[in-house]
């Protein structure tokens, strides 16, 4: 299947208009517990549409992707965050203050963030949708990579769904369909997946909006609605919902997103709007649904009374312009261009047709071949030789937050931190190491893994092993190290190198992992 370079330009139009509208519309009802009911914008627009981080954080992205292309990683992404963006509010506060005290992605993402399941990830799913088009499992496998610098569980959870749904959206509009299509990349007991279905089922069921969002509320009560309110200036209605854990808001909302998008009866405005009204957090529900149904129709198919208090101007708030080194868009049609012209090289050659009449083609997927592929598609070290052997999405989604992985041209490797990087003395942890070879170079291995201890951690056993690597599929060579602290006073940070080596071959790698005292 084809998507042609017109149609595929209007839909990404389609794409950042209507997360531009859906931003605006949520952002005065933001954090509040209740159901707001609104028919259109109520701010004053002359000026032009008020700044969103649902927006302007992707933004940043784009200049990564450009710069970076397909090698744009957690660790890349994560450089961006410290250098280019502003805000230092619970998850992305937290993950930041994870990465500057040297804690690398996923641990930057999940050491002591009590926001890891919140929303500011899967509000910045569209840029991997739009730059793969048609190609939801290349559009989540970098929606990972983003996820993991400041979220973990849930709210990565989250980023995967709508990225995958988005990117499916280029080439199906089918509610039932899409949503068949993202909920296979994410696993199907999770808190997401059964808000997403609750919301499905009370709207075949035929529940008025209000009794769904008490439904999906009650699958995975969150507290975004009651941040900075007194419990006892809540409404009646309020009180009786139940309270969840701080921070567990992703599943809910995006339960809202979907029910706003099945009761809204295929009318942008009032899909938004019936998004809104389920409260909570209420511009990255309306900006996601707006992105949504935009990418499916086209700018040119939205309505122009939408569309034109907005005009094309993108304002941003979170972005840090004075320290120079990426351009940020003014306007939709500059972010458009900007994403069209870096596609090509994203996706490559195999998929894009740069001669095609009328600008470039995409050679897209359709039908089942939009969904993850089964995990138990292939047996390990029996019929997997020849396919990729990257880790699947079912296998990066199932990754232990506390897990970091490695790639190399060879190799891959993962460093396990069981437990975090916190160490106690006298109390001994583990740290599993464990390399896989990819099967790009089609031949077997040994490898020689080998940890490098500071002063003041002892080994229970031998700094190194040296173990058989085979290429065949899911085969690997693991070893678990136990270290203990020994107490030496002044210290309270230990850097440690793991290093993994190809045998006979000049392939090497060393990975500066930290661990931190913890009394």
């Amino acid at each position: 299947m084809k998507l042609e370079f017109s149609v595929l330009q209007d839909k990404i139009r389609g794409c950042w208009a209507g997360k531009n509208a859906g931003g605006v519309l949520g952002a005065p009802f933001e954090g509040r517990r209740g159901r707001p009911e609104i028919q259109f914008y109520t701010q004053d627009l002359s000026a032009g549409p008020p700044p969103n981080d649902d927006l302007d954080l992707q933004l940043v992205w784009l200049a990564a992707v450009e710069r970076y292309g397909r090698q744009v990683n957690a660790s890349i992404l994560g450089e961006y965050w410290l250098s280019y963006i502003i805000p230092n509010w619970v998850e992305y506060g937290m993950g930041k203050a994870n990465l500057r005290a040297g804690l690398r992605p996923p641990l930057s993402g999940s050491v002591d963030n009590v926001y890891k399941n919140s929303c500011g990830c899967f509000i910045r799913s569209e840029i991997w949708a739009c730059l793969a088009p048609g190609h939801p499992e290349i559009a989540v496998r970098y929606a990972y990579e983003d996820a993991i610098v400041d979220h973990a569980d849930e709210g990565m959870y989250g980023e995967l769904f709508f990225a995958a749904l988005q990117s499916a959206a280029f080439v199906e509009d089918d509610r039932d369909t899409l949503l068949d299509i993202a909920l296979s990349y994410i696993p199907d007991d999770c808190a997401v997946s059964r808000c997403v279905r609750e919301a499905q089922t009370c709207w075949q069921s035929g529940q008025p909006l209000e009794e769904a969002r008490r439904r999906i509320h009650a699958q995975a009560p969150g507290t975004f609605g009651i941040q900075g309110v007194r419990l006892s200036q809540l409404s009646e209605e309020a009180r009786e919902l139940p309270l969840g854990q701080a921070g567990f808001d992703a599943p809910e909302n995006i339960g809202f997103t979907i029910a706003g998008w099945y009761y809204g009866d295929d009318d942008f405005g009032k899909s938004l709007c019936l998004a809104v009204s389920c409260g909570e957090d209420t511009d990255c529900t309306a900006a996601t649904l707006g992105a949504l149904i935009g990418i499916i129709r086209g700018a040119s198919a939205l309505p122009s009374e939408w569309m034109d208090p907005l005009g094309d101007q993108i304002a941003t708030m979170c972005v840090d312009r004075t320290s120079g080194g990426i351009w940020i868009p003014d306007t939709v049609s500059q972010l458009t261009d900007r994403v069209l012209r870096v596609i090509p090289g994203f996706l490559g050659v195999d998929v894009c047709d740069l001669f095609a009449p009328g600008g470039y083609t995409l050679d897209v997927l359709s039908g089942e071949a939009l969904k993850a592929p089964p995990a138990d598609d292939y047996l390990p070290e029996i019929n997997g030789n020849s396919i990729d052997h990257d880790l699947s999405i079912s296998a990066l989604g199932q990754l232990s937050p506390d897990t970091i992985r490695c790639d190399y041209p060879a190799f891959t490797m993962l460093i396990r931190c069981h437990d975090g990087p916190f160490i106690r003395p006298d109390e001994p942890r583990s740290l599993t190491v464990t390399v896989m070879n990819n099967g790009r170079m089609h031949q077997q291995h040994w490898v020689r893994i080998r940890l490098h201890l500071p002063a003041g951690l002892e080994l229970d056993g031998p700094d190194q092993v040296q173990l058989p690597l085979n290429y065949n599929f899911q085969s690997n060579a693991a070893v678990t190290f136990r270290l203990t602290d020994i107490g030496q006073q002044g210290q309270a940070v230990f850097d440690l190198l793991v290093e993994a080596e190809l045998v006979g071959r000049h392939s090497s790698a060393v990975e500066k992992i930290r661990l931190m005292r913890r009394a």
